[in-house]
């Protein structure tokens, strides 16, 4: 689709462009929230440094209020994590795992990897049912290897 590869280019340019990696997440949540009609909510989890248990809210955009932290053993966000693999949920109602929002009817987490090691994910989610496409999951997944590349760049994920 041409939509995905134009957000890839933009995604990339920004990524080379050095601006850090943080740069890169508002840039994604932003244009991704936007451009994307059925994604409501675009978000980063960043991995806790100091305790590696949980995740913490990073930049997003969407119309309700996430939750903050979300700890390895909880959730859809949570599952990723451990996994180290995408969790797509295209019924949330049918996952007792999914923790958010009653308006919610899809959701897709992305773990992203800097250095070998879960960092950060990439966490959307829709109003409407049947939202994330095997499609539509590749071009999550390539919007998230982006941010990782940039998070390499940053250092993070050094042990």
């Amino acid at each position: 689709m041409l939509q995905y590869d134009e957000l890839l280019k933009e995604f990339e340019a920004n990524e080379r462009s050095s601006k850090g990696s943080l740069a890169l997440m508002e840039q994604v949540a932003q244009r991704l929230h936007e451009s994307m009609t059925r994604y409501n909510w675009v978000g980063f989890y960043l991995m806790d440094t100091s305790t590696h248990d949980a995740l913490v809210l990073g930049p997003y955009r969407g119309s309700f209020m996430p939750t903050l932290r979300i700890p390895l053993d909880k959730g859809l966000c949570g599952a990723a994590a451990r996994s180290g693999k995408t969790v797509v949920v295209n019924n949330v109602k049918a996952d007792s795992r999914y923790l958010g929002s009653d308006l919610v009817k899809a959701n897709i987490v992305v773990p992203i990897f800097s250095k070998k090691r879960v960092t950060a994910e990439l966490c959307i989610e829709s109003y409407f049912a049947d939202t994330f496409t095997l499609r539509e999951q590749q071009f999550i997944e390539s919007c998230a290897a982006q941010v990782g590349l940039a998070l390499e760049k940053d250092g993070v994920g050094s042990a």
